[in-house]
């Protein structure tokens, strides 16, 4: 396949990341104007920093700047898009109008992405972008494969970019309001409460004494999480989407932690590559999820809400970041205990991946010689016959 692997980076570290486990482009936001307040997010010199060393490897940077923006924002947003220009920025992904004729006019090298909250989805709305100077489009989570088809049809010179993965919104599109009504926390412009990920329950005032009372919403023996949405997986239909005319694949999870990260654009990048299917489907059980769905991809869906607050744990243990390794010993950075006689995996881009070793020889930072890692982001060295590389994560499988 030719298409594009694009996943999220919340912070620089989980940047290198995505490069190192075989992202083709990263998608990542500024300290200002993104949908991810909460994310460590990207300073000016760590963005240069980022272009320059994606460029180098052949990758690409998109910045998002995709909040729905009030008269304020522009006295700011000029600099920051002439910035973003001159480092060499590969497009800047927005959903407001106004964003986008201010790109046009203040910043005009600047490649224009239109992101999933501007909710397209029909063909005749990415024509009608396309006009207004959008390269790529980010389609609708509503969309089927039929229609997806349909829209490259009628304008393929139009990119279009489509998720593959990751925590969806009840909102599908994203375009939500219940954060700011309940919270007042206004998701579109970044800082999201995630109250669909609430608990629910209804509250009745009694007409003859008027005292309320709590009423519980029994929706089944599951739960009442009313608004939770799966989570989308189209690791098995990357070829149908390809067929389609998406020609990037997007992972969702600026939020999410360098491990997950790493599982998910591992999982991707193999199967991209040809690596057999019930390889990569395994990888995704690994880290923790919601249930998968594949959402509209082919056609209506009614069965796309979780309606358990928990997720799976996933089948591994995030256990530590390799740091480095030389003549059979391995620097790690301990993130969940292990002990002398564990069985640990290695989560790797290269030939490592897969690979287990028993934990035997465990040295502090100090020298001093253990069975037990258990204090949390110390250092330690121990044995392990199979060569790792700085980047490389240890996991432990769950018994049973």
């Amino acid at each position: 396949m030719s298409v594009e692997l694009l996943a999220p980076a919340g912070s620089y570290s989980k940047f290198l990341t995505a490069l190192n486990f075989g992202a083709d482009a990263v998608y990542l936001g500024g300290k200002q104007f993104s949908l991810r307040t909460f994310a460590d997010n990207f300073t000016q010199e760590e963005l240069q920093k980022a272009v320059a060393l994606a460029h180098e490897k052949g990758k690409k940077v998109y910045v998002a700047a995709n909040i729905f923006a009030r008269n304020a924002d522009f006295n700011a947003l000029e600099g920051y898009l002439q910035e973003l220009e001159r480092i060499g920025v590969d497009a800047v992904i927005v959903s407001d109008p106004g964003m986008i004729y201010f790109v046009k006019t203040v910043a005009p090298k600047l490649a224009i992405h239109l992101s999933t909250q501007a909710n397209t989805t029909n063909k005749y709305s990415v024509k009608f972008w396309k006009e207004q100077g959008v390269s790529r489009v980010i389609l609708a989570r509503e969309l089927s494969l039929k229609e997806i088809a349909e829209i490259h049809a009628f304008v393929p010179d139009v990119e279009l970019e489509a998720f593959v993965h990751g925590a969806m919104c009840i909102s599908y599109s994203g375009r939500c309001l219940l954060s700011d009504y309940l919270d007042g926390r206004c998701s579109n412009r970044g800082a999201c409460v995630q109250a669909c990920r609430w608990r629910y329950e209804l509250r009745a005032l009694n007409a003859t004494n008027g005292e309320s009372e709590w009423l519980p919403i029994e929706q089944d023996e599951k739960g009442t999480y009313i608004f939770n949405s799966k989570d989308l997986n189209m690791l098995a239909h990357l070829d149908a989407l390809e067929k389609a005319g998406v020609c990037s694949f997007k992972i969702e999870g600026r939020m999410k932690s360098g491990y997950y990260l790493a599982t998910v654009i591992n999982a991707y990048r193999r199967r991209l590559d040809g690596q057999e299917l019930s390889v990569c489907e395994a990888e995704l059980s690994a880290v923790a999820h919601r249930e998968y769905t594949t959402a509209y991809a082919f056609g209506k869906n009614s069965e796309t809400v979780h309606y358990a607050h928990s997720q799976s744990k996933g089948d591994c243990v995030y256990i530590a970041d390799v740091l480095s390794w030389s003549g059979g010993y391995a620097v790690v950075e301990m993130r969940n205990r292990f002990k002398q006689g564990d069985v640990l995996e290695i989560l790797s881009p290269k030939s490592g991946f897969l690979r287990s070793f028993t934990v035997d020889e465990i040295y502090t930072e100090s020298g001093e010689r253990t069975d037990d890692g258990k204090l949390v982001c110390h250092r330690y060295k121990l044995a392990c016959p199979v060569e790792v590389f700085e980047g490389d994560y240890l996991r432990r499988r769950i018994e049973g």
